[in-house]
């Protein structure tokens, strides 16, 4: 039992300790930069790590679909890339409520805030692609190369686009002198934090997954029976 529920445990004991103590640890007066809301640090970013690492399992899934066409692959395709749309969205209202407080309005067209919207948007029109073929044997074939081209975009909008212009957000051109979290201004403190959040987060995503995992293969069995 306690086999395959240790990393639930550890996701769970892991996560009261983020939201735990990721309010009580100590933060550095930043010359009135950060302040307190670099406490989304915890929340904000481990949400992309999240969705990056279920869109990279989803993927996988995917290509084992093609090469072998079981319909298991592409349920497991289908609820990694659905839990990691959920944990992008996420990211993305994080980021907009920090961006509110940093930059004075929860959106600035930002090429960081665009290059993640546009990644989420090609995403959603994964699962409208889905929607709109019946016959299941196609609709898995077409999802799993359309799932290949959604996790190439990410690269693009994502990691390579923003960090070629003028950016507000961290890691951009120009960011240097903006208000922004360099990883010079976190503590030892906040690091133990931080990189608990990122495990923590990762556990819950695929936690989700494998729950729907789960459902969708109940519902399967039903049908099946019916």
């Amino acid at each position: 039992m306690l086999k395959n529920w240790w990393w639930k445990i550890l996701s769970f004991v892991l996560l009261i300790y983020t939201c735990t103590y990721g309010f009580l640890v100590k933060i550095p007066v930043l010359d009135g930069r950060m302040q307190q809301t670099v406490r989304n640090l915890f929340f904000h970013v481990p949400m992309w790590f999240c969705m990056q690492t279920l869109f990279i399992v989803s993927v996988i899934y995917a290509i084992r679909f093609l090469a072998n066409p079981k319909p298991v692959y592409d349920t497991y395709s289908l609820e990694f890339a659905r839990t990691g749309l959920v944990f992008g969205i996420l990211g993305l209202i994080t980021g907009a409520i920090w961006a509110n407080y940093q930059w004075g309005k929860p959106w600035s067209g930002d090429p960081k805030q665009n290059g993640a919207a546009i990644a989420l948007l090609i995403y959603l029109a994964y699962f409208v692609l889905r929607g709109s073929v019946t016959d299941e044997a196609k609709r898995a074939r077409l999802s799993a190369v359309y799932n290949i081209f959604a996790f190439a975009m990410l690269f693009p909008t994502i990691w390579i686009l923003p960090r070629l212009t003028e950016s507000l957000h961290p890691g951009g051109q120009g960011s240097q002198g903006n208000p922004g979290l360099n990883p010079n201004d976190t503590t030892p403190e906040m690091e133990g934090v931080f990189l608990p959040a990122i495990i923590g987060w990762i556990l819950l995503g695929v936690w989700i997954a494998t729950l729907r995992i789960r459902l969708q293969n109940y519902k399967e069995k039903i049908l099946s029976r019916a």
